[in-house]
């Protein structure tokens, strides 16, 4: 084996899977479309549509100004793949790391369960403060983790 065969770096990954009162279509709707990441994830102070058109298509941009370790970092992402109602993953970039979040969505009885797989990779150098980044990358996924929980579970009114 050569050397660094088999050798995966760890990254900062967050994965979590919550059920919602939605439909999967409904449920899929409202996150593929990243604007709402703002609504759901306290760390995000704001988050756009970049390119013309509809927002959940391969190609849709956003940016996004994410709150993290006592720095606001904006991060251009990219819808990459897009299977309609069901997945959807979105590769963001910034000046220091990368995220691939991946979003999967299924029909659970009346209502639908998403899973959220979020990994973030440090570039160059930078690296060497993964360790690090995980810690706290595991603490911010726990509050998008609650905000999405809430956000999918609309109280109604009686």
């Amino acid at each position: 084996m050569a050397f660094g065969e088999g050798y995966r770096r760890t990254m900062a990954r967050y994965v979590a899977t919550v059920p919602s009162t939605r439909s999967a279509d409904d449920a899929f709707a409202y996150v593929a479309d990243f604007r709402s990441v703002a609504e759901w994830d306290p760390s995000v102070q704001r988050a756009a549509l970049t390119t013309d058109g509809a927002p959940i298509r391969v190609g849709a941009g956003f940016r996004v100004s994410v709150a993290m370790l006592g720095r606001t970092t904006s991060l251009d992402y990219e819808i990459v793949e897009l299977v309609p109602g069901t997945r959807v993953v979105l590769r963001g970039e910034s000046r220091t790391f990368v995220s691939t979040d991946t979003v999967t969505v299924v029909p659970r009885g009346t209502g639908s369960e998403l899973t959220y797989d979020a990994d973030l990779a440090l570039k160059g150098v930078l690296r060497l403060a993964d360790p690090v980044l995980g810690f706290a990358f595991g603490r911010l996924g726990q509050a998008a983790e609650a905000g999405l929980l809430e956000h999918l579970n609309p109280v109604v009114a009686g």
